[in-house]
């Protein structure tokens, strides 16, 4: 059963985020990017209080994602990145993302405890991962 509602196209649709943010990093790099999108859609707080579907999250601006201006993002979503999409979108969730809302590349350095006032909750390869604080209510 899905966490969050979705259809074909938007699940291709984070197929292709997944693949255009972390392909590099591998099948769990990608989950955990997708965790962050699911995160987003499915959190009533912050900056994602009106975002209630993967289109609206994968779109949102500002706040949104870099992937979604270069190119690399608008090919075709293959099979194993749907497959990748699907997992998260039924509810899979991987540690340090499990509960993220907001992730970065800080480029050869270490992540910094906070970031936007909110909570390192650890790093994967090259991305940093941050939670909402408990007081914010998102879950």
């Amino acid at each position: 059963m899905a966490v969050v509602k979705t259809t074909s196209a938007e699940t291709k649709l984070l197929a292709r985020l997944m693949r255009a943010e972390a392909e590099g990093e591998g099948s769990l790099g990608m989950l955990l990017v997708g965790n962050v999108g699911v995160n987003r859609v499915r959190s009533d707080c912050l900056d994602f209080k009106d975002i209630n579907t993967l289109s609206q999250m994968v779109y949102q601006s500002p706040g949104g994602f870099e992937a979604t201006t270069n190119s690399y993002f608008y090919q075709a979503a293959r099979e194993k990145d749907i497959t990748l999409a699907k997992r998260v979108i039924k509810g899979e969730r991987f540690v340090p993302a499990t509960t993220a809302l907001w992730f970065y590349n800080p480029f050869e350095q270490s992540c910094k405890t906070q970031w936007f006032g909110q909570w390192n909750s650890g790093k994967y390869k090259s991305h940093c991962f941050y939670q909402p604080l408990a007081s914010e209510n998102c879950y």
